[in-house]
């Protein structure tokens, strides 16, 4: 089984550790692992603030540098989803590159999907994980992919207890851009997911997105809470933490 590994440009940029762990968890599943070195952005940023024509390139660009793997695996809910659900959009006007991603598409898995319900995976690697966390579920892996149970059924098998938050399910206020565009909104929201992630007692939040990581981690830091870990479920998953 060969596995195109797209890391996402943020994990690149901010988080390598991440992608490292993903690879990590691939390769103990069995797959054959490949990293395209030429694979940039998925489009995400482009497509969510209208520019069709810089988001259309870069999705042509993904579909020629993965199509040819039998699964396509992204470590994060948001590019996973906008790969999957959004470049039929940006395909519709063309019957070639349509076909091509309605090929493509059935392939292409988030990173605890494709380990929870493809691989099936039976063993995840020793090594040190928090004994027990809260969770929470990133928007676009949750509402676009159903990425929900998957990553806690993950947790469980590694022997990581789960104290559920208060609305689990509810936006961290990052958004991509809105969070500049909005920044007293987005603000509010975090601050909202900041408290209930506390309320826990878990002491470490774990979740499948890079962007609300970093949100969170960051008004965590800046509201004084140097202590809460915010870990990558890739990064809990593979035992490097």
């Amino acid at each position: 089984m060969r596995v195109g590994l797209f890391v996402t440009c943020l994990v690149d940029a901010m988080r390598p550790e991440i992608g490292f762990a993903a690879l990590r968890l691939l390769e103990e599943a069995g797959c054959e692992v490949d990293v395209p070195l030429r694979q940039t952005c998925c489009g995400q940023p482009a497509y969510s603030s209208g520019d069709r024509k810089a988001a259309r390139a870069l999705a042509e660009k993904f579909v020629e540098e993965f199509e040819h793997f039998d699964y396509v695996v992204i470590p994060s809910g948001s590019c996973g989803g906008n790969v999957k659900v959004h470049y039929a959009d940006l395909f519709s006007d063309d019957p070639e590159w349509s076909a091509r991603m309605e090929r493509l598409a059935p392939r292409v898995f988030e990173l605890t999907d494709f380990l929870q319900n493809v691989v099936r995976i039976a063993h995840l690697p020793d090594g040190s994980r928090p004994q027990r966390v809260t969770y929470h579920d990133s928007c676009c892996g949750l509402r676009e992919l159903g990425v929900q149970a998957q990553p806690r059924a993950l947790l469980d098998k590694a022997g990581v207890e789960i104290a559920e938050m208060t609305d689990s399910r509810q936006c961290c206020g990052f958004g991509g851009t809105f969070s500049i565009k909005y920044g007293d909104i987005s603000a509010a929201i975090v601050d909202e997911k900041c408290t209930n992630i506390q309320a826990t007692g878990a002491g470490t939040v774990v979740l499948g997105d890079l962007g609300c990581m970093l949100n969170i981690e960051g008004r965590l830091r800046r509201s004084g809470d140097d202590k809460t870990r915010v870990l990558h479920i890739a990064q809990v998953l593979a035992g490097g933490c």
